[in-house]
């Protein structure tokens, strides 16, 4: 069989971590946790796709990572990692990556501008043996066999930690200005579409995906756009819970963009399933809650609201039916 001719692998769902500390004891791995989009990467000779969290196919959103058919040369792979824009630091820069996650035909100048980078850190798939049931260290040892390093700089296999201590990495993220570490025991297997507790994750900042149902216009240099975003998660009984407004951390470019699909969604009522405050509900324009976005906050009230909010952009990659609050 030629290698134009290899059937692609089938992609799966990617495993999903759970929120927690990190644990102690034997038995764990650390890797570091990238700000970035996560994608399972199909590749079989010179073929290859990309998808998306929720399966929706982002190949041509991606086009320079034609470069994993090079790595890969004449064998079949199925790859989990995260596509990561570096900023001027040197570290992942989700606000830049942006610019190009809603993009599926990136200009040159575009490609330029935001370069990325796929990093793979599971190997689900090689030549045909699915490795799903093999255990997270023998999967590892796969994935470094194939040498993806070799020959670009856009493919690259972060390093993971058997047996260190998390409390210890975390901390060198926070130094680093990393989103923190996830740790994944050694024994486990890959469960396709699951958040699991084989695998732990612990953030230095809190983030929470949300659903715009409403927005408020703006006032002075914001007049003529919108002034904040009403938002909602989904509860345990599949409510729509209002979890608070927020009006910073656009760019002019997320502004014009946002509007845009604003428009096109508004409703005549208010689309939360408890009240809205009076004071935000009364300048309110609803919304369907279709829209999926990522803010940052510092603190919960009592009440479930979001305190200290900073918007860092939508989430094309998400399903609203899974936006849950945490």
């Amino acid at each position: 069989m030629t290698a134009a001719s290899l059937a692609l692998p089938e992609p799966v769902a990617p495993m999903l971590a759970c929120a927690g500390t990190p644990p102690s004891g034997a038995g764990w791995a650390f890797e570091f946790k990238w700000d970035g989009v996560r994608a399972i990467a199909a590749v079989a000779g010179d073929r290859w796709r990309l998808y998306s969290r929720n399966g929706n196919d982002i190949t041509g959103g991606y086009p320079e990572l034609l470069a994993l058919t090079g790595v890969i040369g004449d064998r079949r792979a199925l790859l989990d990692g995260e596509i990561v824009t570096l900023g001027a630091a040197g570290r992942p820069d989700f606000g830049l990556l942006q610019q190009r996650m809603h993009v599926r035909g990136p200009s040159p100048a575009l490609l330029t501008r935001v370069p990325i980078c796929y990093y793979v850190f599971d190997l689900l798939d090689v030549d045909g043996r699915s490795l799903l049931a093999d255990s997270y260290q023998q999967r590892r040892d796969a994935l470094t066999n194939l040498d993806l390093d070799r020959g670009s700089s856009l493919i690259r296999v972060p390093p993971h930690y058997p047996h260190a201590d998390g409390g210890q990495l975390l901390e060198v993220a926070r130094q680093h200005g990393l989103e923190g570490v996830v740790a994944k025991r050694l024994r486990s297997r890959y469960e396709p579409g699951r958040r699991s507790l084989s695998w732990i994750k612990t953030a230095l900042f809190h983030t929470q995906e949300v659903l715009v149902g409403g927005w408020t216009a703006g006032q002075g240099h914001r007049a003529g756009t919108l002034g904040a975003l009403l938002l909602g998660a989904y509860d345990e009984q599949g409510r729509l819970r209002y979890l608070g407004d927020v009006g910073t951390g656009f760019t002019e470019l997320m502004l014009s963009d946002l509007m845009a699909r604003l428009t096109a969604l508004g409703q005549p009522g208010s689309p939360f399933d408890e009240p809205v405050p009076r004071d935000h509900a009364r300048r309110a324009h609803w919304v369907r809650p279709e829209l999926v976005g990522e803010v940052e906050y510092r603190a919960v009230t009592p009440d479930r609201r979001l305190r200290h909010t900073a918007w860092r952009g939508l989430r094309a990659d998400k399903d609203p039916a899974e936006v849950t609050f945490r």
